[in-house]
């Protein structure tokens, strides 16, 4: 099943041309240590605009990477950060609109309008991890706008049509908000994190007056693996028998 998910992110960053997500998983073993996890995570994230009028939750995919900074003088406590890379929010069912002009309102008329916003996010967050390998956490996420853009559809003599209205001008560029949530990391802390969250916003989404009591709103479930921890973890081993001198069995003559 690790495998598979692997499979599934390397396949992801591929097609969504994240150089960097590409990198982590060449270098990953390089960023794990015993107080410091590297990981990939990914999942489905639930979004929606708060004070929006008939619209409905939107349903997409993210992707990004994570570092575990655990405490040295006690590991159960950690600074859970990272990229989400891939964090498309929105609201599906926002109401429909004029284009000004005249063919693309005659168009779409009593067609839907979906909105999506797209952002690299940054959870800065505290995490604490129990006994039994089940973690908490919570704290700040800012958001770094990409693009955003209304989707109008509608079906017309059985074919789908779509037209992009670029509404990145009207949305603010940081986001932030806050986060809780929590989740279970399987086979001591060396399997997949488990874990859904969900995010607050706290700054309004449009500028000016547009509509100030809207805030982004956005649950995640995501799974997220350790990239070269294993590999790490044999070197650290190889490194400490050779300094104290233990011969390995296959080394005795």
């Amino acid at each position: 099943m690790k495998k598979a998910l692997l499979i599934f992110f390397v396949l992801f960053c591929i097609t969504s041309s994240q150089s960097q997500v590409l990198i982590s998983l060449i270098f990953g073993d390089k960023l794990n240590s015993p107080f410091l996890e590297f990981g990939l995570e990914g999942g489905a994230n639930f979004s929606s605009i708060s004070n929006l009028e008939t619209s409905k939750t939107k349903i997409d995919f993210n992707l990004g990477f994570y570092f575990d900074f655990k405490s040295k003088k006690n590991p159960s406590w950690m600074l859970n950060t990272g990229v989400i890379v891939k964090s498309p929010m929105g609201a599906k069912n926002v109401s429909l609109y004029s284009l000004n002009n005249a063919d693309l309102d005659n168009t779409f008329k009593g067609g839907n309008v979906d909105r999506e916003i797209r952002y690299f996010n940054i959870p800065i967050l505290i995490k604490y991890k129990f006994k039994n390998n089940i973690y908490i956490k919570s704290g700040p996420q800012l958001g770094l706008l990409a693009k955003a853009f209304d989707k109008f559809s509608k079906e017309i003599n059985g074919e789908d049509i779509a037209y992009k209205n670029n509404v990145r001008d009207k949305i603010h560029v940081i986001d932030a908000g806050i986060v809780i949530g929590a989740g279970y990391h399987i086979n001591s802390g060396k399997g997949l994190n488990i874990t859904l969250q969900y995010y607050y916003g706290l700054v309004p989404l449009m500028k000016g007056d547009l509509s100030p009591n809207q805030y982004n709103r956005s649950l995640y479930l995501t799974a997220g693996i350790p990239i070269g921890k294993g590999k790490a973890d044999k070197k650290r081993a190889e490194k400490e028998t050779f300094e104290n001198g233990v011969i390995l069995p296959e080394e005795e003559e």
